[in-house]
């Protein structure tokens, strides 16, 4: 590089010369491998309309049409809108400091450089853009007579539209990128070409934006490090039993099941926030479930078969391992979906082998399922199935891409702005390579699950769902459970899990904790504490009145979960070391399982 003059950059020709021969090359092996993909009509050719959004907005335009009326009173909203704003950007080029006519939510980050603020045409852009979001919002919002789903999936979809036209997310209108772009003469835009093309070859075509640098990090090395044995294994799932910290350990092992949805060791990603470690530095012997990532020989499990070789082998396996029938077992997510759906067929069997459940973030009634519902109607399970049909499973690749979309401007645009904008590459986080290392979702279970549960919401009518010869009925499970919910989730919202309170019959604890589905669980005990949470031991007859009266506590749920759960994890005991038992040790934690990728 050169530069003529102060912050201003020359690229080398020759050097830029090389960079866009390798670029153009690069595009074209992807454009001849998309143009092959669209003749033989293989992975990666178009669908019609993959998420039923056409009939939505075809409503909505219906209804506004239908009201001339408010369509005219929203224009003129916007309209003075723009005038206040005219007003205050000529204030502000006069001179004046007149305050904003729009500004950000709190948290976000898309204006945080200076000059979205500073800078006069860039603040009168960076408003514009917040005027025009909230009156298309707003707009749509306003529409009288669409059903609850067809307004829950046009407020979706113009979400994602007006994040998708953020003016940051624009080369031309983005300060930083302009100021980056005049600092090194260009070669950041060359850079995020380079990349770019690095993620349509890693996704075979298919834009898969890098949120972390995937080298940074190996499962068993720096990441799922807490030591310990694999004990048992079948076609679904390894059991991982972990070794003592104590000499001493309560008399019920515990017992984790994880989502299948990830890998488990989001709940072991390093020493310092790793609640598998916390637990056994507790005094408790620890079992996880680890999923096997399913490739097409599994296609035809289901949800059943994740029963019986999930959590109820589980159960045999430990007793064999540590000679104790009686477990305390802990679901996460749709780990505890599962864990619940057993409870309740144990119930039906009169097998009492849990004496107590921990579900965190999970839900059982889907009536109010927040924005995953939008993915869930006949037509897109329909279109699902048929995809499905091909290879046997779900590529885990679809599931990580509907995960982010539902916070597109965190977990996708800043990402195209400062991989493909910028030119950087990204940070390397271990909860996002955890984020990225996605898994796999077999035909056969996953269309019962959307179908049975989002769908038709059949968990919670008695004997809706029939599961190894057994109607099941959540209305039968009596024994104590801790609910575990967090405030800001977005794939399973607070208030739908909290409606579990209203259907078991065993006692329960609600506890809401700060932030999200992931941050929300993995908040360790620290100083000063990252995030508080809410209890209340009173029953309410709402999500709202519970947390109205609810308390606020500092810091992290886990020591209240300990509290709690030490009234059932029985008297102290010698520790057991895996391995030592019934159960021969077949490999050192974590195992083989969760080292198996979805593009393997």
């Amino acid at each position: 590089m050169t530069e003529d003059e102060p912050g201003v950059a020359r690229p080398d020709p020759a050097e830029l010369a090389r960079a866009w021969a390798d670029l153009a090359a690069r595009s074209q092996r992807l454009a001849a491998g998309f143009l092959e993909r669209q003749s033989s009509g293989g992975a990666g050719a178009p669908e019609a309309d993959p998420l039923n959004v056409a009939p939505a907005f075809q409503e909505l335009a219906s209804r506004m049409m239908a009201d001339p009326a408010g369509l005219a009173r929203a224009q003129a909203a916007l309209w003075d809108d723009y005038a206040a704003l005219w007003r205050t950007a000529a204030s502000r080029m006069l001179g004046g400091a007149p305050a904003p006519v729009a500004e950000p939510e709190a948290g976000d980050r898309r204006f945080k450089d200076p000059a979205w603020a500073e800078n006069p045409v860039f603040d009168t852009i960076r408003q514009s853009y917040l005027l025009t979001a909230r009156w298309l919002l707003d707009t749509v919002r306003d529409v009288d007579g669409l059903d609850a789903r067809t307004a829950r999936k046009v407020d979706f979809h113009t979400r994602q539209f007006v994040d998708a036209m953020s003016p940051s997310n624009f080369a031309a209108t983005n300060p930083e990128v302009l100021r980056a772009t005049a600092e090194s003469g260009g070669r950041n835009l060359v850079d995020g070409l380079g990349n770019l093309l690095d993620d349509l070859e890693r996704g075979k075509g298919r834009l898969s934006v890098r949120t972390t640098d995937m080298e940074a990090f190996r499962v068993g090395e720096n990441v799922a490090t807490a030591p310990g044995k694999t004990v048992f294994r079948n076609e679904l799932m390894e059991l991982v039993q972990y070794a003592p910290a104590t000499e001493a350990v309560r008399k019920r092992p515990l017992l984790i099941v994880p989502p299948w949805i990830n890998k488990f060791y989001i709940l072991d990603l390093r020493e310092k926030n790793s609640f598998i470690r916390w637990a056994v530095a507790q005094g408790l012997t620890v079992f996880v479930v680890s999923w096997v990532n399913p490739d097409g020989k599994l296609a035809e499990k289901t949800f059943e078969d994740y029963m019986a070789e999930g959590p109820l082998a589980a159960l045999d396996a430990i007793e064999a391992a540590t000679g104790e029938r009686e477990v305390n077992a802990v679901g996460y997510c749709i780990g505890g979906t599962l864990m619940a759906a057993t409870l309740a067929w144990m119930a039906a069997r009169g097998d009492d082998r849990v004496k107590s459940a921990t579900f965190l973030t999970t839900m059982v009634d889907f009536e109010e399922a927040g924005d995953l519902g939008v993915f869930v109607d006949e037509a897109q399970i329909g279109a699902l199935e048929e995809r499905m049909r091909e290879d046997g499973y779900l590529d885990g690749a679809e599931m990580a891409a509907t995960f982010s979309a539902m916070r597109a401007n965190d977990l996708i645009w800043s990402f195209v702005v400062n991989n493909y904008l910028l030119g950087k590459d990204p940070f390397p986080f271990d909860l996002l390579y955890w984020n990225a290392d996605s898994t796999r979702m077999p035909a056969a279970m996953h269309g019962f699950y959307l179908r049975k549960m989002y769908l038709e919401n059949l968990l919670v009518e008695p004997g809706g769902i029939e599961l190894a010869g057994e109607p099941i009925d959540l209305r039968r499970i009596s024994v104590p459970s801790f609910i575990l919910s967090t405030r800001e989730d977005h794939i399973a919202p607070w208030k739908s899990t909290w409606r579990a309170t209203r259907l078991y019959k065993g006692p329960t604890r609600f506890c809401l904790a700060g932030s999200g589905h992931i941050a929300g669980v993995v908040n360790p005990p620290a100083d000063p504490p990252k995030y508080g949470y809410w209890v209340n031991n009173r029953k309410a007859a709402s999500a709202e009145k519970w947390l109205e009266a609810a308390e606020y506590r500092e810091g992290s749920w886990w020591p209240e979960w300990r509290a709690w759960l030490a009234r059932h994890a029985g008297p102290e005991v010698p520790a057991r070391v895996p391995g030592e038992g019934a159960l021969p040790a077949l490999e050192d934690a974590p195992g083989s399982y969760v080292k198996v990728r979805a593009g393997a």
